[in-house]
């Protein structure tokens, strides 16, 4: 059976997800700011700022739920994200939608061993207290009885369309392919969890639909931890790029420097912890109960490597 779904964001998984739900016959509204959005069959694109309770929840009349997959840049996190949050909230509770909040890793700030769902929201940088606040938020007001919401948490995005705003992206796996050092913003020795795209896109819609999700935070099916260093061997070797792969790790006075002109290399340094050190996230919680096991490694970076190869044959 159809259903209305309302995706606000079209980036990394907004995208991905308004294009799998539209597959499945489902009426799909997607609300960015600028209108942007997939051009598919069953997609209605909308230009409209979700900081605006009152539009965001006419657009959510009549859905099945409410998808959170905005990302403000970092520096403005403070600024745009309360009332965004707040709007968000006010147009579950008016529609009667599912809330269903894409979030992140940054609320639990430095964890020592593996990030599960039980692991305190400790984080004292600005953008884990910010990302905390807003799921506290919804919580309570699930608890209250004033709306359904469920948030999913993965860790670093790669595959398909990533690029600007994730590690492995077009600073990374091009580079790869071209036979360029990777530039790497931490230590590529360091294990780290990365999440593919797709399976973000995938848990969300199973989290809207199931009633078991709802009122709880999950983690996205993750793979298991890989350091950079493996991940750019096996993107080579997919992609038949030069190997051994080389890895440039820019200086911290470099970092520094950079982040005096860049807002976003500027807020980087404050999750730097995430990529010097082991950064590791269980998500078998979501995958016992709903049956979804992550794509594997070797296939979603195939899938990259594809897509970042049609993209240079496109420019050519």
């Amino acid at each position: 059976m159809s259903s209305k779904y309302v995706v606000a964001g079209a980036g990394q998984v907004g995208h991905h997800l308004a294009e799998r739900l539209a597959a499945q016959g489902h009426e799909v509204v997607v609300v960015t700011r600028s209108g942007a959005g997939p051009r598919t069959p069953g997609v209605r694109r909308v230009a409209a700022d979700a900081a605006d309770a009152e539009r965001l929840t006419e657009l959510a009349r009549g859905a099945a739920a409410l998808f959170n997959c905005v990302n403000p840049p970092y520096w403005r996190w403070p600024v745009d994200w309360p009332p965004m949050a707040a709007s968000f909230l006010a147009a579950a509770e008016r529609t009667g939608a599912v809330l269903v909040i894409l979030g992140n890793l940054y609320g639990y700030g430095p964890v020592d061993g593996p990030i599960t769902e039980e692991s305190p929201l400790a984080a004292t940088d600005t953008k884990g207290r910010v990302r905390a606040r807003m799921w506290a938020d919804a919580l309570a007001a699930h608890e209250a009885g004033r709306i359904r919401a469920v948030e999913l948490r993965a860790s670093d995005f790669f595959g398909p369309g990533c690029r600007h705003a994730s590690h492995l992206g077009e600073r990374f796996v091009p580079r790869l392919l071209a036979g360029k050092p990777a530039l790497y913003l931490g230590d590529p020795d360091q294990p780290h969890s990365w999440t593919y795209v797709k399976d973000v896109a995938r848990a969300l819609e199973i989290a809207a639909a199931d009633e078991r999700a709802w009122g709880r935070p999950w983690h996205v099916p993750t793979a298991p931890a890989v350091t950079a260093r493996e991940i750019a061997a096996r993107v080579c070797e997919l992609g038949g790029a030069p190997r051994p792969p080389r890895i440039t790790v820019p200086p911290a006075w470099l970092r520094r420097a950079a982040g005096l002109v860049s807002p976003m290399l500027r807020e980087l340094e404050e999750i730097r912890y995430q990529f010097d050190r082991p950064y590791l996230l269980d998500s078998s919680a979501f995958q016992a109960t709903f049956g979804m096991a992550p794509t594997p490694l070797d296939e979603a970076l195939a899938e990259t490597v594809d897509w970042w190869r049609s993209r240079e044959r496109a420019a050519a």
